[in-house]
Protein backbone atom coordinates (compact mmCIF):
# COMPACT_ATOMS: atom_id res chain seq x y z
CA UNK A 1 0.00 0.00 0.00
CA UNK A 2 1.51 3.36 -0.96
CA UNK A 3 2.03 6.14 1.57
CA UNK A 4 -0.02 9.24 0.82
CA UNK A 5 1.37 12.76 1.13
CA UNK A 6 -0.26 16.14 0.59
CA UNK A 7 2.11 19.09 0.22
CA UNK A 8 0.12 22.29 0.70
CA UNK A 9 0.83 25.99 0.36
CA UNK A 10 -0.88 29.35 0.18
CA UNK A 11 0.21 32.62 -1.39
CA UNK A 12 -1.08 36.17 -1.29
CA UNK A 13 -0.11 39.36 -3.12
CA UNK A 14 -0.80 41.86 -0.39
CA UNK A 15 -2.40 40.65 2.80
CA UNK A 16 -5.33 41.01 2.12
CA UNK A 17 -5.15 40.87 -1.64
CA UNK A 18 -5.42 38.35 -4.46
CA UNK A 19 -4.38 34.91 -3.25
CA UNK A 20 -3.98 31.32 -4.27
CA UNK A 21 -3.58 27.86 -2.80
CA UNK A 22 -1.84 24.78 -4.13
CA UNK A 23 -1.77 21.07 -3.32
CA UNK A 24 0.62 18.40 -4.54
CA UNK A 25 -0.82 14.96 -3.71
CA UNK A 26 1.61 12.06 -4.01
CA UNK A 27 1.31 8.34 -3.41
CA UNK A 28 4.74 6.89 -2.67
CA UNK A 29 6.22 3.46 -2.19
CA UNK A 30 9.44 4.14 -0.35
CA UNK A 31 10.82 7.25 -2.05
CA UNK A 32 9.27 6.42 -5.42
CA UNK A 33 6.23 8.45 -6.50
CA UNK A 34 3.70 6.03 -8.03
CA UNK A 35 0.84 8.51 -8.52
CA UNK A 36 0.57 12.27 -8.43
CA UNK A 37 -2.18 14.88 -8.65
CA UNK A 38 -2.07 18.66 -8.44
CA UNK A 39 -4.80 21.07 -7.35
CA UNK A 40 -4.91 24.86 -7.20
CA UNK A 41 -7.30 27.75 -6.91
CA UNK A 42 -7.59 31.25 -5.57
CA UNK A 43 -9.67 34.24 -4.60
CA UNK A 44 -9.68 37.91 -5.56
CA UNK A 45 -9.48 39.26 -1.99
CA UNK A 46 -8.15 37.05 0.76
CA UNK A 47 -5.29 36.54 3.21
CA UNK A 48 -2.30 34.25 3.27
CA UNK A 49 -3.66 32.36 6.28
CA UNK A 50 -6.98 31.69 4.52
CA UNK A 51 -5.14 30.32 1.48
CA UNK A 52 -2.96 28.08 3.68
CA UNK A 53 -6.11 26.73 5.34
CA UNK A 54 -7.91 26.20 2.02
CA UNK A 55 -4.96 24.23 0.65
CA UNK A 56 -5.10 21.79 3.58
CA UNK A 57 -8.91 21.60 3.46
CA UNK A 58 -8.90 20.90 -0.27
CA UNK A 59 -6.29 18.17 0.12
CA UNK A 60 -8.50 16.39 2.66
CA UNK A 61 -11.83 17.00 0.93
CA UNK A 62 -10.47 15.71 -2.40
CA UNK A 63 -9.85 12.24 -0.99
CA UNK A 64 -12.95 10.18 -1.71
CA UNK A 65 -12.43 7.58 1.00
CA UNK A 66 -10.95 7.59 4.47
CA UNK A 67 -7.18 7.64 4.12
CA UNK A 68 -4.01 7.65 6.14
CA UNK A 69 -1.90 10.58 4.98
CA UNK A 70 0.78 13.04 5.91
CA UNK A 71 0.09 16.71 5.25
CA UNK A 72 3.26 18.74 4.83
CA UNK A 73 2.84 22.51 5.24
CA UNK A 74 5.13 25.48 5.65
CA UNK A 75 2.43 27.24 7.67
CA UNK A 76 3.04 27.14 11.42
CA UNK A 77 -0.41 28.79 11.71
CA UNK A 78 -2.11 25.77 10.15
CA UNK A 79 0.03 23.09 11.80
CA UNK A 80 -0.10 24.63 15.30
CA UNK A 81 -3.78 25.47 14.92
CA UNK A 82 -4.94 22.02 13.85
CA UNK A 83 -2.67 20.04 16.20
CA UNK A 84 -2.96 22.25 19.27
CA UNK A 85 -5.03 25.41 19.45
CA UNK A 86 -8.18 23.93 17.89
CA UNK A 87 -8.87 21.74 20.95
CA UNK A 88 -9.14 24.77 23.25
CA UNK A 89 -11.12 26.74 20.68
CA UNK A 90 -13.70 23.97 20.46
CA UNK A 91 -13.94 23.72 24.26
CA UNK A 92 -14.37 27.52 24.45
CA UNK A 93 -17.12 27.69 21.82
CA UNK A 94 -14.67 28.76 19.06
CA UNK A 95 -13.22 31.57 21.14
CA UNK A 96 -9.52 32.19 21.80
CA UNK A 97 -8.03 32.03 25.30
CA UNK A 98 -8.73 35.77 25.66
CA UNK A 99 -12.41 35.21 24.73
CA UNK A 100 -12.15 36.70 21.21
CA UNK A 101 -13.75 34.93 18.22
CA UNK A 102 -11.33 32.67 16.34
CA UNK A 103 -10.27 34.24 13.05
CA UNK A 104 -11.24 32.21 9.97
CA UNK A 105 -13.54 30.11 12.17
CA UNK A 106 -15.55 28.72 9.24
CA UNK A 107 -12.35 27.41 7.65
CA UNK A 108 -11.07 25.93 10.92
CA UNK A 109 -14.42 24.15 11.38
CA UNK A 110 -14.28 22.88 7.81
CA UNK A 111 -10.70 21.66 8.34
CA UNK A 112 -11.72 19.96 11.59
CA UNK A 113 -14.59 18.16 9.83
CA UNK A 114 -12.44 17.15 6.85
CA UNK A 115 -9.64 15.88 9.06
CA UNK A 116 -12.02 13.78 11.17
CA UNK A 117 -12.60 11.44 8.19
CA UNK A 118 -8.88 10.61 7.89
CA UNK A 119 -5.84 9.48 9.85
CA UNK A 120 -3.66 12.57 9.44
CA UNK A 121 -0.07 13.24 10.46
CA UNK A 122 0.95 16.90 10.21
CA UNK A 123 4.50 17.97 9.34
CA UNK A 124 5.95 21.46 9.12
CA UNK A 125 8.77 22.38 6.74
CA UNK A 126 10.54 25.70 6.35
CA UNK A 127 9.15 27.51 3.32
CA UNK A 128 11.35 28.68 0.45
CA UNK A 129 14.18 26.50 1.71
CA UNK A 130 14.63 24.21 -1.29
CA UNK A 131 12.18 21.48 -0.23
CA UNK A 132 11.18 20.25 -3.74
CA UNK A 133 7.57 19.29 -3.00
CA UNK A 134 6.97 22.45 -0.97
CA UNK A 135 8.39 24.51 -3.83
CA UNK A 136 5.96 22.78 -6.23
CA UNK A 137 3.04 23.49 -3.89
CA UNK A 138 4.16 27.14 -3.80
CA UNK A 139 4.23 27.25 -7.63
CA UNK A 140 0.69 25.81 -7.69
CA UNK A 141 -0.48 28.44 -5.18
CA UNK A 142 0.99 31.20 -7.35
CA UNK A 143 -0.73 29.69 -10.40
CA UNK A 144 -4.01 29.70 -8.49
CA UNK A 145 -3.53 33.38 -7.68
CA UNK A 146 -2.72 34.49 -11.25
CA UNK A 147 -6.29 34.95 -12.53
CA UNK A 148 -7.03 37.33 -9.64
CA UNK A 149 -4.00 39.61 -9.96
CA UNK A 150 -4.43 42.97 -11.67
CA UNK A 151 -3.44 42.80 -15.31
CA UNK A 152 -3.98 39.03 -15.48
CA UNK A 153 -4.52 37.87 -19.05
Amino acid sequence: MPDLYAYTDGACSGNPGPGGWGVLLQAKIGNEVVKERTLSGGEATTTNNRMELLAAITALETLERSSKLTIVTDSAYVKNGVTGWIHGWKRNGWKTSNKKPVKNVELWQRLDDAQARHDVTWEWVKGHAGHPENERADELAREGMKPFKKGAA
